[in-house]
């Protein structure tokens, strides 16, 4: 099958690996579009210091240097975006979750299509399509924007800190409800044994994607992480009007929605593309 004039990046959620995700590669590589999800450094068990991966320690104190940060994720996406912007590679960056910083943040100017454009560059990033992510705004990281003022620390319910609190690492609470409520319970205990840990993401958003490029949201409707009436909120709040989908299911649609979501993301690339030759 020819591959279509776009690549998707996926920036994946936090506590996960890439494998979760897998299925929804390969739906878009069944459509002849290209798609990664690099695992992120904040949330790769062999950079957090847990000892053996098969048993961790989430108690341990941080590596030497520190945990990564989630700049660090941003860098690392940033590394695969440049490989494919320089092969003249059209990109649609795509952020679950707390993966939705990780896109803004890796969504820099000069890897966007409409300024490589005007520098007479071919490729770049054409636009970013957030699934039930965060939307954070410049100067903020999720951590500040989520965080009451005050500077008391509030914990959601689906999450825990270890011996070292905040400044430590964090691991899902009962994913199965918070994460997979609309699967099979052998399928939701088979994905929640893969989650892994990470620190707070408080590395600010360096820059404003959300009014240069064209952007997406899939509303998650019935996701008890964060709840459709926020998700619905970040989106409603930007100057800019996002494209918005819904999504009849919890916080995992790329395993129970995969089909679907992969056709909302073909359909977002292709629409982003017409657009921009009917402007050229």
């Amino acid at each position: 099958m020819p591959c279509k004039s776009f690549v998707v990046v996926l920036c994946h959620g936090s506590y996960h690996t890439p494998a979760p995700y897998q299925a929804l590669v390969d739906a878009l590589t069944a459509k002849g579009i290209e798609a990664h999800c690099p695992q992120r450094p904040t949330c790769d068990l062999s950079q957090l210091n847990i000892g053996n991966p098969s048993n961790p320690d989430f108690d341990r104190r941080a590596p030497p240097g520190g945990y990564p940060l989630p700049a660090d994720d941003a860098t690392e996406i940033g590394l695969l975006l440049d490989k494919l912007i320089a092969r003249g590679k059209s990109v649609l960056l795509a952020g679950h979750s707390s993966g939705g910083w990780v896109a803004a943040e890796a969504a820099q100017s000069h890897r966007q299509a409409p300024v490589r454009l005007r520098e007479g560059k071919t490729g770049g990033v054409i636009g970013i399509f957030f699934i039930g992510a965060f939307i954070v705004p410049q100067g903020q990281s999720v951590n500040s924007f989520f965080q009451p003022p005050g500077g008391k620390v509030v914990v959601p319910p689906f999450m825990q800190f270890h011996k070292h609190g905040v400044n430590g690492l964090g691991t899902m609470v009962d994913p199965e409800e918070y994460l997979f409520n609309d699967l099979d319970s052998a399928t939701a205990k088979k994905w929640a044994s893969t989650l892994t840990a990470a620190p707070v993401m408080n590395s600010p958003l360096t820059h404003n994607p959300y009014d240069v490029l064209p952007c997406a949201y899939v509303v998650l409707e019935k996701d008890r992480t964060l709840l459709k009436e926020y998700q619905e909120g970040m989106a409603a709040s930007q100057s800019k009007p996002f494209t918005i989908y819904h999504a009849p299911c919890g916080h995992s649609p790329h395993i129970s929605w995969t089909n679907e979501l992969a056709a909302k993301m073909e359909e977002f690339g292709n629409q982003v593309l017409a657009e921009r030759s009917t402007a050229d």
